[in-house]
């Protein structure tokens, strides 16, 4: 997956993007008219904050805007969607045909993008479980309504076995200090990562990546009182990319910084 924000003046453009389906978020704060070409059909219209397009891979897209634009633009491989639908569909994967969508409004799909926003804008390179975990839900999403020949989604209900959940726990508790893969945890059950989150978080209440920030902080919090060690260091050996990443989970777990606690 690759997240990224445009902010072009008017103007015009074109693009294909091979092997990628491509989703646009408009963030624009006041409506644009857009002009877009594809499939040899004309479209106009007004593209407002929220609206979603998408661009199925390998489509060829002439767009056309008349004042300055704002959009985040995500790009997700066939690959990854082929191996996601393989995980959570009953049919075969090899040729998913997405519909060319324009100016629609998907609050789920909005929100996972305005949450990628956030992490794209704040370079979290530590919180790859946690991208992991909005670029299944967002194929998920996808799969489920905009794929020309749906087939239903299967859902899991009662959480994790009590076996299971201590085996990716113990994983989770001796990785602390790694960078930790959804598709690391799901494979312990052979289970698609998508419904990994959910059935984990129906066993202990928080998604996958909320517990392993818990973790990381407990882990922190027995260094500070336990060590003398720089706040940096430990910030780093408990798997965070930064001082301040540290600091800004700490606070609010905790309520306080790190040089607070230790010293209370």
């Amino acid at each position: 997956m690759l997240v990224e924000q445009f902010q072009p003046s008017p103007g015009e453009a074109r693009c294909q993007f091979e092997g990628e389906h491509t989703i646009f978020l408009s963030l624009a704060p006041r409506p644009v008219e857009l002009l877009q070409v594809h499939e040899g059909k004309t479209y106009t219209s007004l593209s407002g904050k929220g609206d979603i397009a998408l661009l199925p891979a390998d489509m060829p897209l002439f767009a056309r805007w008349d004042s300055p634009d704002h959009y985040l633009r995500i790009r997700l491989s066939t690959q990854f969607m082929q191996n996601v639908a393989q995980e959570t569909l009953s049919q075969n994967p090899d040729h998913l045909e997405f519909t060319p969508t324009a100016n629609l409004r998907h609050p789920q799909i909005e929100s996972i993008g305005m949450m990628l926003l956030g992490e794209l804008q704040q370079s979290n390179i530590g919180n790859r479980l946690y991208v992991d975990a909005l670029a299944n839900a967002l194929a998920v999403n996808l799969l489920r309504h905009y794929v020309a020949h749906q087939s239903a989604v299967p859902t899991y209900t009662g959480g994790v076995p009590q076996w299971q959940l201590r085996l990716v726990i113990d994983y989770i508790d001796a990785s602390l200090a790694q960078d930790i893969k959804l598709a690391d945890l799901a494979q312990l059950l052979d289970m698609s990562q998508f419904h990994f989150g959910r059935l984990f978080k129906q066993s202990i209440g928080v998604s996958p990546h909320q517990y392993l920030i818990q973790q990381r902080v407990e882990w922190a919090k027995q260094l500070l009182k336990q060590t003398d060690r720089l706040i940096v260091d430990i910030a780093l050996d408990c798997g965070f990319n930064s001082h301040s990443h540290l600091t800004k989970q700490f606070c609010q777990l905790t309520g306080l910084t790190p040089k607070a606690y230790r010293t209370s």
